[in-house]
This record gives structure tokens, sequence and C-alpha cells, in this order.
């Protein structure tokens, strides 16, 4: 573990202060910036001509959204197969979505929906999803760090975040389920190692957990008195190399510290106009949704966690996941009976989406951030007895936003009834090659000798979604 501490500490017998801890989550160090911990390799990213200039935010919706009430509301089809929340027109001629999108409607040029996406995953893993099935079972954002490096070489801020709730309010409670369990793989490194997992500023991190700063008070409050300790922390490092044996995990925590990125986690840094955009806090009360079983992870902080990851891709970040809980929508009594609950939900995404996408084009990053939304299945296309859609592999929710990708458009068509692509079918495998395509030049990874062939492989071995 890592610590910084005094000079003044008192011993135990194991040569560790007893002096009161501060965790780096309660820690802001505002501007200090101090030369990069890992130069040489800040140095070898900066010439490495893969890794593009733009960042992904993947928002996951778990517990599987429904792609019918979503973006293929299908108003043709018989009553127990078309949307049960009916639909809006689009700002694209002849295409609707579900009634509950009309923001998204209306920006819908600045979207791209695939209609013929299959997971091809019928129970709550994500895995197979998040990897795309690669051999190597990691998760996009963990084959991203593993080529783009664990942390950016400019700013120090981790290249893979991942964003709960609880990242935006740290007091939350939730209760715990299967997506509980499940939460693990939607990041999950595989065979990478835990160096390239998700940095979780939640504070149920490694690197939150693992980061103690070992100063009184005191001391931490003179800023002038904690910069020159720090200074000459950092020299003798430099001088040592004693960090040569750190694992990567805690040289990440080390610079979300002394670089000081933890500005880019707090959302009171933001201006106050902005946070009351996003803000979904106020669509519905959590209470009537977490009653049910399935829905114990459902928040209505969307918005805030859509702000943050904007901040995180402003800071450096390169992949960012976004989770959102409670889309398993059964109907039975583990959620509400007609998906009572679809509504307040969709209205929500449709209102922390619209709102990141004209945030993002207003800063003029449009091009330099793909949003992606998307799920670890759809849902059955006929209506069970209780009101409400069953797990689905077939067809799945699948949209884009920006990234300097062809938006303003549907991709593929499912057949009449909403059940199976009528068109080409793509994959995860397919959305794996045009995320991480989009974040690296295929062509340069290819030839890049510092690449390891196994990663290089999974990410241009596949063919990205064609029309994007």
């Amino acid at each position: 573990m890592l610590t910084l501490y005094d000079g003044g500490y008192e011993r135990t017998c194991a040569g560790v202060s007893r002096r009161e801890l501060l965790r780096v989550g309660a820690l802001s160090l505002g501007g200090l910036a101090l030369p990069g911990l890992l130069e040489a390799r800040a140095a070898a990213l900066r010439a490495n001509k893969v890794v593009k200039d733009r960042s992904v935010v993947l928002l996951f919706l778990q517990g599987g959204p429904s792609h019918i009430e979503f973006f293929d509301p299908k108003m043709s089809a018989p009553a127990n197969v078309r949307s049960i929340t009916g639909e809006v027109k689009t700002a694209l001629p002849g295409v609707t979505f579900g009634a509950t999108f009309p923001k998204l409607a209306k920006l819908a040029k600045r979207l791209a929906v695939v209609r013929s996406y299959a997971s091809g995953n019928a129970g709550h893993t994500y895995n197979s999803v998040a990897s795309g099935g690669n051999p190597l079972k990691a998760a996009m954002g963990s084959l991203y760090s593993r080529i783009a490096g664990t942390t950016n070489a400019r700013t120090g801020m981790p290249s893979n975040v991942l964003v709960l709730p609880e990242a935006v309010q740290p007091a939350l409670k939730l209760g715990k389920n299967f997506e509980t369990g499940a939460l693990p793989t939607l990041t999950s490194p595989g065979d990478l190692g835990a160096a390239h997992g998700a940095f979780d500023p939640s504070g149920g991190g490694q690197l939150l957990q693992n980061l103690k700063l070992r100063l009184p008070r005191e001391r931490f409050e003179d800023r002038r008195t904690l910069l020159r300790k720090l200074d000459t922390f950092q020299r003798r490092l430099d001088a040592t190399r004693a960090f040569d044996g750190v694992a990567a995990l805690e040289q990440r925590a080390y610079e979300v510290i002394l670089r000081g990125i933890a500005d880019a986690f707090d959302l009171s840094k933001e201006r106050p106009q902005t946070v009351a955009k996003y803000d979904t806090s106020k669509l519905f009360r959590m209470e009537d949704l977490t009653k049910f079983y399935d829905m114990r992870r459902a928040t209505n902080l969307l918005g805030r966690q859509m702000l943050l990851a904007r901040r995180l891709c402003e800071a450096g970040a390169g992949f960012v996941t976004v989770s959102d809980a409670g889309w398993d929508m059964h109907a039975n009594k583990n959620s509400p009976k007609n998906m009572t609950a679809l509504p307040p939900m969709t209205a929500q995404v449709d209102h922390a989406v619209a709102a990141f996408i004209e945030d993002v084009h207003e800063r003029g990053l449009s091009d330099k951030i793909l949003l992606v939304i998307t799920g670890e299945m759809g849902r059955n296309p006929r209506i069970n007895r209780g009101g409400g859609r069953d797990h689905w592999p077939n067809l799945t929710t699948l949209a884009f936003a920006g990234g300097g990708l062809g938006m303003g458009q549907v991709i593929g068509q499912s057949d009449r009834l909403a059940g199976m692509p009528a068109t080409q079918k793509f994959t995860p495998a397919n959305l794996l090659a045009t995320v991480l395509q989009t974040l690296l030049d295929p062509g340069e990874l290819r030839l890049s000798a510092e690449a390891p062939r196994n990663v290089a492989q999974v990410i241009t071995d596949n063919a990205p979604i064609a029309g994007l």
C-alpha cells in the first residue's frame, strides 16, 4: 500500500505511523501539478500514433432495455408486440422512436440507431457484450487501457473509468440484487489483469481503498508544506526508482492525488446552470421503484452520472462506462406490473442523454466523444401475462452519438414483429470493433511493435458496424 507520511511520525515495530489517516476519497488538492511519475512511458505514448484524440462513453443499461420501447416502436405490429408507450416522430423523415423519447427524437440527426443489433445474450451477464466475446475476456475499456496506457500521458487521468450512481452521491445506499453480482463483469479486465480494470471513483474501487496520505490535518491544510513534502517525495522517487516495483493500480492512484485531477470528479466545480441542465433527480422518486427487488439499484441520478462522464472525458479519460440499473421489465412481483416503471426510466435516459449531446456539441467536442447506448439484451417482442417483456437475445438496443461517425441515420431493420434482424445482423464483436477503432488507429495498431499481438488482433480482426 502506498503511503506518504510526515517526518515526525510515530513508528510501530512494523514501521507504520499510528497517526490519523486521510483517505484519498476525501482529498481535493486542486491545482497541484508535479512531473509525471511514468515520464518514460508517457513519452513513448506521445510518440505513439495508435491512440486517437477521442473518448468513448458507454451508457450501459443493466437488466435489458426494451429495443421496442426505445428506438424501434413497431406500431404496425399487433397490440401485444408494438410499443406500449406509443411512438414519437423524429427529425429524420419516416423514423419514429418510443414516445417517451421526445428530446432525443428532436436530436435524431445527431444519433445513429442500429435496429439489427443482437447481443446473443439472454442472461444477466455482461462480459460477453462488454468484451465482444474476445478470447481474453477483457472488456472494451480494458483493451483500450492495454494499448493507450492506464493513465493519460498528459493529464494523469485514469484511461478507463466506471461511473456508478455512488460516484455522484457518495452516501447512497443501494440494495443488492442480481445486477450487483453481475456488475464486475461489465468492466472485467479478463486475462489482462487488474491493472487494466476500471477506476471506480465511488469509493469501492481498489485505487481509492489502497491509497492513504499520512499527514496530520494541520499539515495537510498548510498547502505550501504539503507541496514541499510531495515535491521531496517525488524527487526521491525519481532518484531511487522506488516505484518501479509498485503495482500499476497504485501508480494511477498516486497520480490522481499529485497531478491535481481530483477536481474532475467533483461536480461542485461545475457551473450550477450546467448541473441543473443535466439534473434528473426530480423526474421520479427512487423509493417508488426500489421497493421492487429487480430494481433495487435503480436511481434517478443518471443526469449527474452523464455530466461526470463528460468532465472525465475532458480531463483525459479515454473510456468511461456509465452504469444505470433496473431495466429487467418482466412485470412480475420483482418489477411493476405493465412496465409502469418504464416511462419514468426512459424519460430519464431521454433527458440525460439529450443534455449530454447538447452539452458536448456546445463545447465543440461532438467529434471527439462517442456515446454508445446499449444493454446486455433486448426484450421479448410479445408482451407476457403481467404486461411485461421477458429476456430476448435476438435484438438489442444500440445507439450512437458523435465520435466523428456517421450520424442522422438508422442502420439495419428488424422483422415485422421486432423479433429478429431483417437485414445484416450485427453482434458485440462488431460493436467492439466500432468502438475501439474509433479510439485507436487500426493500421498503426497492426504496425505497432509495442502493442501485444493478441490484443491488437482482438481489436482489428473484427469488422465495425457497416455504415457508421
